[in-house]
């Protein structure tokens, strides 16, 4: 098996492993049932951090489902493979070379060098916001639960479940409670953004902040930059939009602040994190399918999140720019993009539309639903946000199993999902054919 092949079977496990944990009685509530496929749904939910949920959660899981749940929730938000090199770390094992190269794998990485280095200081990165992100809410929950315990919980899962944006919610009414609560939002915002701007934004920044070299000024990589620009261009553009769209209608009669930064939470939210402030089938239609192109372009590579990932989308633009100006190369940030990342980028484009596209076909189909609420829930499950219109708990079972497809696919990402179908030992075609024009356009 090729190194995809092996991570894409990982996550297999992955999925198989939560589904047979999530069964045992210890999980759920005493007299709670929850069949197969409902615990398959929540499994796969879960691994691929999407927060889509085909039952209640709060009410069908015990306090110690609820903890197994963030543990799957960190196992796949951080990938599978760091996971499992944290714990080689921990017991003193020496990590070799196999195991370094599905490391790259997992991590969108081109070079071995320096990888438990990176390794390291993602975990440490994640697991800090995490738990500062647990502090920060905890203690602003404590007069909102009864004891103090329950606040700081409630802090600590709303933490993990932000940074690995997972969007499970617990409560039944995610954060609708706290729509005038602007801290919340705030916090919660850079809590998803942490998790979804992607791990080599994160390590950068810290290097740059905190590891001077007078020698040798620093550069931020040509990969942070446009990442950085693509994400919170999306993430403010997004939020502008939403809000003029929504001005006259779900903010109606709202003051400016309450409408820009609900708008703002919701830009957020649809990168991947899936909570909400405001109820998406509240929305307008046209603002529907604007947030849910948002979800297909979904977060950063190496990050939590899915989607075709904000790269992909930037890379697209960039080259439509260049055929429009005449220009046979990419030029940005005073670098030259290498064509083969321009061609993995319009590839990843076209499956993408291709696979989203055939599944709304199939589900138009198969459920008893309008078309608009098909399109967000396909768009959600592929970008792994987890907003929804209420479709979800309505799914029948083939329904459920095209949405667990889809979530696992935007995890694992489209273009490993199609480097798993190449086969390892195909030999290079060395002849040249002649060529010729074909009229296109």
């Amino acid at each position: 098996m090729t190194p995809v092949q092996l991570i894409i079977s990982y996550y297999f496990v992955a999925v198989t492993i939560s589904t047979i944990v999530l069964s045992l009685p210890f999980t759920k509530k005493p007299g709670v049932h929850v069949s197969f496929i409902d615990t398959l749904f929540t499994a796969a939910s879960s691994v691929s951090v999407t927060g889509l949920a085909t039952v209640d959660v709060g009410d069908t899981y015990s306090t110690a489902g609820i903890w197994v749940l963030m543990g799957i929730f960190q196992l796949g938000g951080l990938g599978v493979m760091m996971l499992s090199t944290f714990f080689y770390l921990i017991l003193r094992r020496k990590i070799g070379l196999k195991q370094r190269q599905l490391i790259m794998t997992d991590t969108n990485q081109y070079t071995m060098s320096g990888m438990v280095r990176m390794l390291r200081e993602i975990l440490i990165l994640i697991i800090g916001i995490e738990v500062i992100g647990a502090v920060i809410l905890g203690l602003y929950f404590i007069p909102f639960y009864d004891s103090v315990g329950d606040a700081m919980f409630q802090g600590l899962y709303n933490s993990v479940s932000l940074v690995t944006n997972a969007g499970v919610d617990i409560t039944g009414v995610s954060l609708t409670p706290f729509v005038n609560d602007y801290f919340v939002q705030f916090i919660s915002i850079l809590l998803i953004v942490a998790g979804g701007i992607g791990f080599p934004v994160l390590i950068e920044t810290r290097r740059f902040l905190f590891e001077k070299n007078t020698l040798m000024p620093f550069r931020f990589s040509l990969f942070v930059k446009i990442t950085t620009v693509t994400y919170l261009a999306l993430l403010v553009v997004g939020g502008l939009l939403i809000w003029g769209m929504e001005y006259q209608h779900l903010f109606q009669g709202k003051s400016w602040d309450e409408g820009l930064f609900n708008s703002m939470f919701l830009s957020a939210t649809s990168r991947s994190a899936g909570l909400q402030t405001v109820d998406s089938a509240a929305l307008t239609i046209p603002t529907q399918l604007f947030v849910s192109f948002l979800m297909f372009i979904g977060a950063s590579p190496s990050s939590v999140g899915g989607g075709i990932r904000t790269t992909t989308f930037a890379v697209t633009i960039l080259f439509l720019v260049s055929v429009i100006r005449g220009r046979k190369h990419i030029y940005v940030f005073g670098r030259e993009v290498y064509q083969e990342d321009v061609r993995k980028s319009l590839a990843v484009m076209i499956f993408a539309a291709m696979l989203c596209f055939t599944a709304v076909l199939v589900l138009a189909g198969s459920e008893d639903a309008s078309i608009n609420e098909i399109i967000f829930e396909v768009f959600s499950a592929f970008g792994t946000c987890g907003l929804s219109l209420g479709l979800t708990p309505h799914l029948t079972s083939f329904g459920k199993v095209i949405i667990i497809v889809l979530m696992f696919i935007g995890r694992v990402g489209i273009m490993y999902s199609m480097l798993s179908l190449r086969n390892k030992n195909e030999p290079k075609n060395a002849i040249r054919l002649p060529k010729e024009k074909i009229i296109t356009g």
